[in-house]
């Protein structure tokens, strides 16, 4: 009886140590596979954050992947040696649904690298710069995403709004600026408080949403839209967000003024002149500026590029079919707009470096296929030096070459409006590793 009972038990602990012995294989095996990938992503050059990206303390961390199952993208984060690691950091979106998901709070949300600084204004909990009255809401401060800068453009003006003062002779109690995301919650936001607000725009309605490509736009959770309500568009396009937007503002008589570009902020004061290049002097209480991080398009300041066939955006790429295309940039942008532009029309793609930098691999692997099976010529270490009426000028390491040219988009970035900012006063702080979102400062 004994000896049965000893077998019994021995077969049992033999399954066991069976079991706990493929259950470490598999996550060896697991383990290694994303350590590959990490390689490859340094290779490519997709493993360092360029915006913002989830931080995973390791002492914290008990990897039970909540964070990579959340994750809407692939391979941003993954598991090794049972610790979430980063992997195609450049990729990731900064959307936050591995910061939310992680079940014991060890991730958090932060902006730039020890070795990459990013420019950030400073501003206060309450979303107030150092100018008292200049709020910033958005991508500005850092967060891009769009339900982010709802939230945000929203909790701006509810700030602002405590310590208004009623009786005054000034145009406005706050003058918006941008249409973005962050800019149309805060004017549903003063609609909804009683204040006299008008937004400008120094592009159309939608801000950097309306300068997307028309494509697919991820959104991982709600956003809650004041005097409208949830917002349940997990997965939507370009379009309909812009078509919604639209139907709130002209529900809620919202003041949009489109295609007006501010100079410059002045205080006066305890009040503000916003002032346009359209020569306007607005006179407002309060300022949120809901600006992109960009700002202006860069030009490659060339001659022809005054022509009206260069633009900086692709608008309805359905539309436009039959011509000779230049595209100019190596980012993502450059990249998804070519690849949209050549279904119909006979593109090129020019770049001043060797190679392709900080491609989303999706991105990468559809421009490689697309130049294999030469649906786009691709001129690296190329650069535009005259943009004629019929043709382009392009350089490279041969010499200088024509190409015939019916249209010029050129998606060469922007830069931090630091010049426009730093003239109303705020100051702007160079950030290394700088924590955005965390659990204990939400």
């Amino acid at each position: 009886m004994l000896n049965e009972e000893l077998l019994i038990y021995g077969l049992g602990l033999l399954l066991c140590a069976g079991v706990l012995f493929l259950y470490i294989k598999i996550k060896s095996s697991k383990s290694k596979q994303v350590e590959h990938k990490i390689e490859r992503a340094k290779e490519d050059g997709m493993y360092e954050p360029v915006s913002l990206y989830p931080f995973i303390d390791p002492n914290i961390c008990i990897g039970g992947a909540a964070c990579v199952s959340a994750c809407p993208e692939k391979d941003i984060i993954g598991i090794v040696d049972g610790k979430g690691v980063l992997i195609n950091a450049s990729s990731c979106v900064g959307h936050g649904a591995c910061f939310h998901a992680c079940p014991v709070e060890a991730i958090s949300l932060k902006i730039g690298t020890e070795k990459r600084g990013v420019d950030l204004p400073h501003i206060n909990q309450h979303f107030e710069t150092n100018v008292p009255g200049i709020f910033i809401a958005g991508e500005l401060g850092g967060m891009g995403l769009i339900k982010n800068s709802v939230e945000q453009g929203k909790q701006a003006v509810q700030n602002l709004s405590h310590d208004l003062k009623k009786a005054n002779d000034l145009a406005y109690d706050l003058v918006i600026i941008g249409a973005g995301p962050a800019g149309i919650s805060g004017s549903l936001e003063a609609k909804k408080r009683g204040l006299r607000c008008i937004t400008l725009e120094q592009d159309s309605l939608g801000g950097t949403v309306f300068n997307f490509p028309r494509a697919k736009i991820v959104m991982t959770s709600p956003m809650d839209l004041p005097l409208h309500g949830q917002v349940k568009l997990f997965e939507t396009s370009k379009s309909a967000l812009l078509e919604l937007w639209q139907e709130v503002i002209q529900k809620n008589a919202i003041q949009v003024q489109e295609n007006t570009k501010v100079q410059e902020i002045k205080s006066v004061g305890e009040h503000f002149l916003v002032e346009t290049e359209n020569g306007e002097s607005i006179s407002t209480q309060k300022v949120l500026l809901a600006i992109g991080r960009r700002g202006t398009p860069r030009k490659l300041d060339v001659p022809g590029e005054e022509r009206e066939k260069v633009a900086y955006r692709l608008l309805e790429p359905e539309l436009i079919a039959g011509k000779h295309i230049l595209v100019v940039g190596g980012g993502d942008s450059a990249i998804e707009n070519a690849l949209l532009l050549a279904e119909q029309n006979q593109v090129t793609l020019s770049y001043r470096s060797a190679q392709f930098n900080r491609l989303k691999p999706k991105n990468a692997e559809k421009i490689q296929d697309a130049i294999d099976q030469k649906l786009i010529r691709m001129e690296f270490s190329s650069q535009v030096r005259v943009i004629h009426e019929i043709d382009v000028l392009l350089e490279n390491q041969q010499g200088t070459f024509a190409l015939a040219n019916d249209l010029v988009y050129i998606f060469a970035g922007g830069e931090l409006p630091s010049q426009f900012l730093q003239k109303s006063g705020i100051e702007i702080t160079k950030r290394f590793g700088y924590t955005l979102k965390s659990k204990k400062n939400p």
